[in-house]
């Protein structure tokens, strides 16, 4: 692994730049302020110094990110537009809708930044305190249970559905503009439980129901996972940067390098840990392999659960 890190770091430095503008533009899909904004902003200026090129960030968004991902997909093959996006866009819309204005063989994955387990989370005054509480309230309501999501296919939507699946329960599925009006909804109590990044959770007061982890996390040790509380549900919502396909392998090289540097400075792991996004490195061979089986999981869950574009 040190041997890996050191090829990759030098290449930085050696390998020939390819790039024939003086400024490289990560788009991202979603709004300002969500957790691929801040990770795009925290590492551009790192690859800045990496690689001598000006890392500008800009937001593209609508249609679940749909649209800056295709912004990216019709750019010119030079790794001079990029496009850093989360789960949602690469491993399950391409599940939900049959008109996406880009596909997966459009983009050279270039390497995974963050990798975080989703976490339900509920309001303080709701009572809810796990998922048997959760199981137990749904089917008290016989259907009148509400979860937010962050727009429709959204990680928080197909997340609760497939609990919904698995527990044999109705749940009404109530989307917004994003994760930061569904936790208002959440605290006004127009919905009832929302599953999301656990990064508003404490500068929100919300309660952790369950994560979907493998294991119980560092950042939450008293939070038990979904599999501790019989349902096995493990997802997390993962950033990754892309080029378009047909870049340069020198130019992704010197790219998949400038990310591991930056990845490794401590204004990126200090706002890591302020997102509650645990960093993790994946080059392109990994970040493909990786997206490849997350792409056919969500294929899973999005087909057992009948999720469609009008849910």
């Amino acid at each position: 692994m040190r041997i890996l890190l050191a090829w990759l770091l030098l290449n930085v430095f050696v390998l020939p730049t390819a790039w024939a503008q003086s400024t490289i533009t990560i788009v991202v899909n979603f709004g300002a302020g969500g957790s691929a904004d801040r990770m795009a902003r925290l590492v551009a200026p790192e690859m800045t110094d990496a690689l001598g090129i000006q890392v500008v960030v800009k937001n593209t968004t609508g249609a679940a990110g749909a649209i800056g991902a295709a912004e990216v997909a019709r750019a010119r093959p030079d790794a001079g537009t990029l496009l850093l996006t989360t789960t949602g866009p690469m491993a399950i819309q391409p599940h939900f809708r049959s008109d996406l204005p880009y596909k997966l063989s459009d983009f050279a994955p270039v390497c995974l930044l963050g990798d975080a387990p989703v976490m339900m989370m509920a309001a303080p005054a709701s009572g809810l305190r796990n998922v048997a509480d959760v199981v137990a309230r749904v089917r008290q309501r016989n259907g009148g249970f509400n979860y937010g999501s962050a727009g429709p296919g959204s990680i928080p939507h197909v997340v609760m559905a497939a609990l919904a699946l698995r527990a044999g329960v109705p749940m009404t599925h109530v989307p917004f503009r994003g994760s930061a009006e569904a936790i208002i909804a959440l605290l006004r109590d127009d919905v009832s439980i929302y599953a999301d990044l656990p990064g508003g959770l404490r500068q929100n007061n919300l309660v952790p129901v369950g994560v979907m982890a493998a294991a119980r996390t560092a950042e939450f040790p008293e939070t038990p996972t979904l599999r501790e509380q019989g349902f096995d549900l493990v997802y997390s919502i993962w950033g990754g940067l892309y080029a378009p396909a047909g870049s340069p392998q020198p130019t992704l090289d010197r790219l998949e390098a400038a990310c591991a540097r930056a990845l490794q400075a401590r204004p990126v792991v200090e706002g890591f840990e302020r997102i509650a996004t645990p960093i993790t490195f994946r080059g392109q061979r990994d970040f493909a392999a990786f997206q490849a089986a997350e792409v056919e999981k969500f294929r899973s869950v999005v087909q057992a659960a009948g999720i469609r574009p009008g849910d």
